[in-house]
């Protein structure tokens, strides 16, 4: 009875293949129009800025993006510690200027094959604005693997938390932008925990303690910029990446003397250690994509969610792989970092939902009366045509 079954569903098999074949030349015009159509309108979609942006929203919404760089950065910071550490690759700056490098390889061969994503017109982004981000990137990628070399990963961690009391100080010094006594006291006890985890730290060493202090200023521009350029110039991010990696490459270049180490010509470049480092550097580009992608689908709130979620993660991963050990004092400052940043979090979620709230009211009213005049016209027009007959 089996073999019955296998030789009838085989005869079955070969009856809708010759059936497929016969209808293969009828078939063979509309199918090759159909894949000819689709060709040209994902040719179309990427060939204008507003049609690559709207394609990176359908293939990439918020819950994969922020998945994406969650794995993503988890993964480079754990990779570079490898790196720099047992891997014995002592120089950060050159390690960032291959980063680079490798993205802007992989994106000429995409651009070579027209699939990287057009730019917005010349004139609606000024030069100055993406040189800015160029220089802004170098120092940001540059300065964050010279800590990490220097500083453990809780350390280089912590730091990492600092960026958010920085750009709300930052926007409150140049653009007049102000917070709720609520939000300044949740990032006041961010600051404090910083700081106590950062100083009481067992590892703490004052040159990697100085790079981290530096490196948070041009981190916390940098996310400005790039949320800045995505949603109001409708920059997708390849495209972005596709114009200011030359800037960043230029720039890493005079870094190198100040903050490498000489003798990276006499490094052991075997399969191991390159291949280490090749797959660092291709991290690298995926961070810069997934970076990218966060910070144009979603909002700063949902950032800084999933920021303290990889915190929690990188911490434990420090601990488990590296063997690191801040001290209790300084656990006990992550934590109350941690604690600061929920509330803040908190906060900004309840004005998130609360401008959400009062946005659908609005346009509920407004839908509301716009439905009562009209009804109010027809109502007109009727009486009017009553009267109308009547005379």
């Amino acid at each position: 009875m089996h073999c019955g079954r296998e030789v009838m569903k085989l005869l079955l098999l070969r009856k809708e293949v010759r059936s497929l074949l016969k209808r293969k030349n009828g078939d063979a015009g509309d199918g090759g129009t159909f894949f000819e159509d689709l060709q040209a309108t994902i040719f179309s979609e990427l060939r204008s800025s507003e049609g690559a942006r709207r394609m990176q929203q359908r293939l990439c919404g918020p819950t994969v993006a922020l998945s994406f760089n969650f794995l993503v950065s988890v993964g480079i910071i754990m990779l570079n510690k490898l790196v720099l550490g047992k891997v014995g690759f002592n120089y950060p700056i050159f390690l960032t200027f291959l980063h680079y490098l490798l993205s802007w390889v992989l994106m000429a061969i995409l651009n070579a094959v027209f699939l990287l994503p057009a730019a917005p017109p010349a004139k609606s982004t000024l030069f100055s604005s993406l040189l800015a981000l160029g220089v802004v990137m170098s120092l940001s990628s540059g300065l964050a693997n010279v800590s990490l070399k220097y500083n453990s990963v809780g350390f280089y961690q912590m730091a990492k938390i600092a960026v958010t009391p920085t750009i709300v100080l930052s926007e409150f010094m140049f653009l007049k932008k102000t917070v709720s006594f609520q939000k300044a006291l949740a990032l006041s006890i961010v600051s404090i925990g910083v700081a106590v985890a950062t100083v009481t730290d067992l590892e703490f060493q004052f040159f990697g303690a100085c790079i981290a202090l530096a490196w948070i200023v041009p981190s916390a521009i940098n996310k400005i910029l790039w949320s800045n350029l995505q949603q109001q110039d409708n920059w997708t991010a390849l495209a972005l990446m596709w114009k200011t990696t030359p800037i960043t490459l230029f720039f890493l270049v005079p870094l190198m003397p100040w903050l490498d180490p000489p003798g990276i010509l006499s490094f052991s470049w075997n399969f191991y250690n390159s291949s280490a480092i090749f797959l660092s550097a291709f991290l690298g580009f995926l961070l810069q994509l997934s970076g990218a992608l966060a910070l144009g689908a979603t909002s700063a709130t949902s950032h800084v969610v999933l920021g303290q979620f990889k915190t929690c993660v990188i911490l434990l991963g420090g601990f488990l792989l590296f063997r690191s050990n801040p001290g209790a004092l300084s656990i006990c400052g992550a934590i109350t970092a941690l604690a600061g940043m929920s509330l803040y979090t908190y906060l900004s979620m309840l004005v998130s939902e609360q401008k959400t709230t009062n946005a659908a009211l609005r346009q509920s009213l407004s839908f509301s009366l716009s439905r009562s005049k009209l009804c109010k016209d027809a109502s007109d027009l009727q009486n009017g045509g009553a009267t109308g007959e009547s005379v």
